[in-house]
């Protein structure tokens, strides 16, 4: 029997521009999902952050049959903090399909997704997405696409890139704008007739690379990678080596899968060119290759870009410490990060000299705030530090990351962002207006953008978008503005009384309700002047038996501002730590007593 035609593409886009909604409607167009089934619209992101940021953060295999081809789709996440993920599926793909907005065109995560695939050497198909906007531009998107791959260094080739036009929502696509279809039977014939198939030795001896891990409760280890030559067979003994390590272990493949539409299936085999799910083989990790044991052949291992921020996660020490949580001790903090990094490459371990700590390295305070938002979610508790950019020594220069960052705003607005962004220290690269939308593209230090989401929505009345993605390594680009206000820090050890908070309304901004539990040398609030200040939210009015005026409990309180996760990972600073229970997000001194503070900063200034 002929070996059937296997296509894999990764599916890529910048955030919001519609990959996972457009798989949605691939699997209903390849009848993936019976015609009465009830699916949840994008199915893939089955990740609860993922359905609640709307975002894609873990890449996700899935395969569809289109008349006799098999087509192994990965979609990929769209945000730069995940870009680990997009670079070790573009090592199993053919080709990319880039998903480009009608009205918004290229984005920073296009540019970057694009350069990953040129360095592959891989072709880029274009679908120009949500067509059916009353505001779309196609043709001009079209052009802005063409400059970009021209601009990332495309060759003849890769400048040759079919294009067709549709809704991935709606479910159809077009050779051409002004054309009229009902049916996405135009992009599936895109892909099946521009992504080259691997050409390799089916009969040769097995080399498969591991791009992705997993963890099953009743499997172990899980591995997703590409056969790229040979067939993988269940039961077979093969040499599990590394491009990097002499020599190699021998080890067998317990169960063997591959993915059709949404779930794995039990197979014997995996051929060549096609994408396999092994379990039974814990010491494999991302990179390392499955040789035939007389046939030592390592792929190339898997380059990644390096981490640009770290935190240290640290034992939580606080007068509430283990109330809430379940897992809070050193050892099982540490083996829950060695276990993420363990199924991410991106994400990086570095001992901080204590036993109750460590570093974490990753690629932006998104990517690690999912962490600790995973991490919180299973049970655990710990205390965390403001992140921090990297340093790196090039040549003897002390060089920070640098971004390209992407500010999308009224128009009205784009004067005070182009002046908080130069304080930050980013260069203003371009400027464009569409109807009353400008989009800024400023080059700016790593740690120019801590902190700048929340500033630029308040800039802009909560309407700022901003993108983001490394660009280089350079100098130190000069000192950057701290938060310019203080912070308000209880006191005592207690529960926030409306009484303490009426009276104190002048002093600042509060982070915490009436009846909250609070102890000494948590922060409380935002200081509306630049120092820190010590104070007593817990204090009750004193009984008397004079009669008041009016009620006691007739007090009006400003309702609190409570600060999300990444929110909180923005504010803090040095001194600083935020504390992370399965309940509860509170901010913190990492000196808790007052007059510990006080002598710790007197013996600063007296050295």
């Amino acid at each position: 029997m002929a070996r059937p035609t296997i296509k894999n593409i990764a599916i890529v886009a910048h955030v919001d521009h519609g990959k996972t909604t457009l798989v949605d409607s691939i699997f209903r167009f390849a009848g993936t999902f019976r015609a009465n089934q009830n699916v949840e619209e994008r199915v893939l992101d089955s990740n609860p952050q993922e359905r609640e940021r709307g975002i894609t953060i873990l890449a996700k295999n899935t395969a569809i049959r289109y008349k006799d081809v098999r087509i192994n789709i990965v979609d990929t996440p769209g945000h730069a903090d995940f870009g680990g993920q997009v670079e070790r599926t573009l090592a199993m793909a053919d080709a990319v399909l880039l998903l480009v907005d009608s009205y918004e065109g290229p984005m920073p995560q296009t540019r970057f997704v694009l350069r990953k695939a040129f360095q592959h050497g891989l072709k880029a198909m274009v679908m120009i997405n949500k067509i059916d906007r009353p505001d779309a531009r196609p043709t001009e998107v079209l052009d802005e696409i063409f400059d970009l791959f021209v601009e990332l260094g495309a060759n003849d080739q890769q400048l040759e890139f079919p294009v067709v036009y549709g809704s991935g929502r709606d479910g159809f696509a077009m050779n051409e704008p002004d054309e009229v279809s009902d049916n996405l039977d135009p992009l599936l014939q895109m892909i099946v007739k521009h992504t080259d198939s691997l050409k390799a030795d089916s009969e040769g001896p097995l080399q498969f690379q591991a791009a992705t891990l997993d963890r099953d409760d009743f499997l172990g280890k899980v591995v997703v990678g590409r056969v790229s030559r040979g067939t993988l067979e269940v039961g077979n003994r093969y040499l599990l080596c590394h491009e990097h390590r002499p020599g190699g272990k021998a080890v067998s493949v317990k169960k063997l899968f591959r993915y059709e539409g949404l779930n794995k299936v039990p197979v014997d085999a995996v051929e060549v060119g096609d994408i396999a799910v092994l379990t039974g083989i814990e010491e494999m990790e991302i990179g390392d290759t499955l040789c035939h044991p007389e046939h030592r052949d390592p792929l190339p291992a898997i380059v990644m870009d390096e981490p640009t921020l770290s935190m240290i996660f640290r034992v939580n020490n606080s007068p509430f410490a283990g109330k809430e949580g379940t897992y809070v001790t050193g050892r099982q903090v540490l083996a829950r990060l060695q276990n993420a990094a363990a199924r991410d490459v991106a994400l990086q371990l570095g001992p901080d000299g204590s036993s109750d700590a460590v570093e974490v390295k990753g690629r932006g305070v998104m990517h690690l705030s999912v962490l600790i938002e995973n991490m919180r979610r299973e049970g655990y508790e710990f205390a965390v530090s403001k992140p921090q950019v990297i340093i790196k020594e090039i040549d003897g220069v002390k060089c920070e990351p640098y971004e390209l960052a992407t500010v999308e705003v009224p128009q009205v607005n784009a004067g005070r962002i182009i002046e908080y962004m130069g304080r930050r220290r980013g260069e203003l690269l371009n400027m464009e207006t569409v109807l009353n939308t400008t989009t800024l593209e400023f080059k700016v230090p790593s740690r120019g953008l801590i902190g700048a989401r929340t500033a630029l929505l308040t800039l802009s009345q909560g309407e700022a978008v901003l993108s983001h993605i490394f660009d280089s390594w350079e100098k130190d680009g000069g000192p950057i503005p701290r938060r310019m206000n203080g912070v308000l820090v209880s006191d005592r050890t207690g529960d926030v009384v409306p009484y303490a908070l009426d009276g104190l309304q002048d002093r600042g901004t509060f982070f915490v309700p009436p009846g909250a539990p609070v102890y000494e040398g948590m922060i409380v609030g935002a200081n509306n002047k630049d120092d820190d200040l010590p104070l007593n939210v817990c204090r009750e009015k004193k009984l008397t038996n004079m009669r008041a005026s009016g009620r006691d409990d007739n007090v009006k309180i400003a309702p609190p501002v409570i600060l999300t996760l990444e929110e909180s990972l923005e504010y803090i600073e040095d001194d600083e730590l935020l504390e992370v229970t399965p309940i509860s997000l509170r901010l913190r001194k990492i000196v808790l007593s007052d007059n510990e503070r006080k002598k710790a900063k007197k013996k600063v200034f007296s050295n």
